[in-house]
């Protein structure tokens, strides 16, 4: 029988709870150690020494490592080893020391990976972006639009604006995501983008993925449109060009526009706004003989939870990490299903097509 506290509560329920909390607490650190091994270059030092690695020799590799600092190496491989990044190895049967090697996960941090996911990991814990997490109670009772505006005094936007580091670092993440994306959407979704002649990638950053469409589809012209200081001095070429503009008071005029991890950074109002702008661009476009005009949406549509096993699980809670940093460097959120055929039918589009092909995102084709 479970032993009772003087509460006349469950002690093992009690213990139980008190781990869940602490769990949390301490959550961060999985990032933050993670973070770590990519400055010090852990996973391309592993992945060059082409077999599994000991701490020995892992410690050895490391030239800036303080050697005072070595024994506590494999204390940081080890809650790496526990939360998926790396493995162990036998060195050889008869061998009873361990070799680290690479997960699916750790390969996505290889700098020479093209779908390296590392530029994404650094611009998103950067102290600029962390910073604010601090603020959120002090801005639930505030006035201010973030609590990035309360902790730095301005917008994300403006911040990046002023600051070439973090606007540089925002940007190499971006495209790194674009890479990634572009790779599985060119291979999965190429009926999209068939039978159509031009398309505009809205706030496309510097051209990553608008690049990859056009080289993937050479007779579609492809426009990348973003703030003038974003495209400035990028080059046209080929069936590619740059044009700056501000989505919000005009979209240039094409047979599709495409808005990847846009709408997720705006309100309702705003992503009405945007709507409306790419609404106009497809319907003053010249009609074109089966051609059909579409807004093509990359963002998440959040899963319900009661629809969850322990498969979603994580994704959900993913998604739900998404939404919470929406809320904290932006204005904007993630949408349900329900949420996102509400802004459509506002800005006055008369159906659409949601394809979850993209892991936690989905493709979202809106029609007029």
């Amino acid at each position: 029988m479970d032993k009772v506290n003087v509460n006349g509560e469950n002690v093992n329920e009690l213990l139980q709870a008190h781990a869940h909390v602490w769990n949390h607490i301490f959550n961060f650190i999985n990032p933050m150690s993670l973070k770590c091994a990519v400055e010090l270059g852990i996973p391309d030092i592993i992945q060059n020494h082409g077999k599994p690695m000991t701490v020995t020799e892992l410690v050895a590799a490391l030239p800036t490592l303080n050697p005072t600092k070595a024994c506590n190496i494999y204390r940081l491989m080890r809650i790496l080893v526990h939360s998926g990044f790396f493995a162990q190895q036998k060195l050889s049967d008869d061998s009873q020391e361990d070799g680290y090697v690479l997960t699916n996960a750790s390969r996505l941090l290889l700098k020479d990976d093209p779908l390296s996911v590392t530029p994404f990991l650094k611009a998103m814990l950067d102290p600029v972006l962390t910073k604010p997490w601090d603020f959120l109670g002090i801005w639930f009772q505030n006035n201010d639009c973030t609590p990035f505006d309360t902790a730095h005094g301005m917008t994300l936007w403006e911040y990046g604006g002023h600051d070439p580091k973090l606007g540089n670092s925002f940007n190499e993440g971006m495209a790194s995501d674009a890479r990634f994306v572009s790779s599985v959407l060119i291979d999965k979704c190429k009926g999209s983008f068939e039978g159509l002649n031009s398309l505009v990638d809205v706030g496309g950053g510097t051209g990553t993925l608008g690049k990859a469409i056009s080289d993937a589809f050479p007779n579609l012209e492809c426009t990348v449109f973003d703030l003038p200081h974003v495209v400035a001095g990028l080059q046209d070429s080929g069936n590619l060009k740059y044009v700056g503009g501000d989505m919000f008071d005009d979209v240039p005029v094409a047979d599709a526009v495409l808005l990847k991890w846009i709408l997720h950074d705006w309100n309702d109002d705003e992503c009405l706004k945007i709507l409306k702008r790419c609404k106009e661009a497809i319907s003053n476009q010249a009609k074109g003989v089966m051609i059909k005009k579409k807004v093509i949406i990359i963002d998440m549509v959040l899963m319900e939870n009661d629809k969850a096993n322990d498969e979603t699980s994580r994704s959900i809670e993913t998604q739900l990490f998404f939404d919470m940093l929406m809320m904290v460097l932006q204005t904007g959120r993630e949408r349900r299903e329900e949420e996102w055929s509400k802004l459509f039918s506002a800005a006055g589009f008369s159906d659409y097509k949601i394809t979850p092909i993209l892991g936690l995102r989905s493709l979202v084709e809106v029609y007029p």
